[in-house]
């Protein structure tokens, strides 16, 4: 039977011409991008150069605006750990959402551990924060919002225009974790507002092991940094680039800034479809669909399902439960149980991401495969 990849959410293959982009800098263009005394240092330095202008390109930043690290995980933490240390005078408040990814909320709960106050906004039912209860909720020690652009589990899209407008009232720093959104819809870091937004290559057909934090300039966004040593990338994130990995990601972005405006229209067709096909079994709910989402994907809750069975059941489709297994239990997603889903309606929906290699036929085998197992959980159970 055929595997049917549709978790593009978790990560994406590398695009061929991604690879072929990288190689060279593996074997005959080596050389470290700080060693600034030879050519192959010089070769080194200039790719790191342009793939810094590829992503500035991509999200509509400057250059100098980009700091590349490890991941969208270390630019989150080196994000909202460092504003917190840089802006220990003016306050210690961060706000953020019940239903960010587990890299803000882990950092979150860390930061509270070191005496900074964290405010938790809720959801509705659709995924949605409620704007007046962002407003009520930044005080004058506020240093810092973190709001995804869009949530990995559902593509719930917040309105980062409008709260840029909030928090610059308020002389607050407005960071976002745009992992899922870049390379996926137009990102423009200036028209949103946002001061800090972090990024990872492999979201969007780019190797893993690297990432970015945009750092806004004007007015400057002041951080500090975490780790020591070397002072690469202005000192804010120090050891040796990983240039092959950084030259990818900056040819993934080239890619996507070319491609992603076509790929969104095909994908949310399919998207459509799937979920018009899938809601025809009843008592099935399509989770923010009353809300802006991201074009490539659906999450969808089975009532009546066995969840524990249910990704068993699909054995040739690689989508997700939306759920993480933590020290060998399965807990019901956080994003869910903050949209007011019980722990077994949690437990019985599935994300399924689509992307650049999806094939219309894989879009057909993936409803029947899911129209047949819901139909024959249920008939177990009824």
């Amino acid at each position: 039977m055929k595997k049917i990849y549709l978790d593009y959410n978790a990560t994406t293959p590398v695009d061929p011409r991604v690879m072929e982009h990288m190689l060279p800098y593996f074997t005959e263009k080596f050389g470290n991008a700080s060693s600034i005394n030879h050519a192959y240092g010089w070769d080194a330095e200039e790719a790191v150069s342009i793939a810094r202008d590829q992503l500035a390109r991509l999200i509509g930043s400057k250059p100098s605006e980009i700091i590349f690290t490890s991941g969208a995980t270390e630019a989150v933490n080196l994000a909202l750990i460092g504003a917190c240390r840089a802006n220990a005078e003016k306050g210690d408040h961060i706000i953020t959402c019940v239903t960010e990814h587990k890299a803000v909320l882990d950092t979150c709960h860390e930061l509270e551990e070191r005496g900074i106050e964290v405010s938790y906004l809720e959801v509705d039912a659709s995924g949605a924060i409620d704007l007046e209860e962002l407003k009520n909720a930044i005080t004058g020690r506020t240093i810092l919002v973190s709001l995804m652009h869009a949530n990995n589990e559902t593509g719930v899209i917040h309105p980062l225009k409008e709260i840029a407008e909030i928090t610059r009232e308020h002389d607050a720093l407005l960071m976002t974790d745009a992992t899922q959104s870049v390379g996926k819809i137009s990102v423009d870091v200036e028209k949103l507002g946002v001061d800090l937004a972090a990024f990872s290559a492999h979201k969007l057909y780019g190797p893993k092991g690297a990432g970015a934090l945009y750092v806004r300039q004007e007015p400057k966004a002041e951080i500090s940094p975490v780790q020591f040593g070397g002072g690469q990338e202005k000192g804010l994130r120090p050891g040796t680039l990983n240039v092959p990995a950084i030259v990818g990601f900056g040819k993934a972005c080239e890619l996507c800034a070319t491609e992603m405006e076509e790929d969104a229209k095909r994908l949310s067709q399919w998207r459509d479809r799937l979920e018009e096909e899938l809601l025809a079994l009843g008592d099935v709910r399509v989770n923010g669909k009353k809300s802006m989402r991201l074009p490539h994907m659906t999450n969808l809750s089975f009532e009546h399902i066995d969840g524990s069975k249910l990704l068993r059941s699909l054995r040739n489709l690689a989508v997700s439960q939306g759920s993480a297994c933590t020290s060998g239990t399965v807990e019901p997603s956080h994003v869910l149980k903050g949209m007011g889903h019980s722990d077994e309606l949690a437990l019985s929906s599935l994300r399924i991401g689509l992307g650049r290699y999806t094939e219309e036929e894989e879009i057909t085998i993936a409803i029947d495969t899911i129209k047949e197992s819901i139909d024959r959980l249920r008939l177990a159970t009824s």
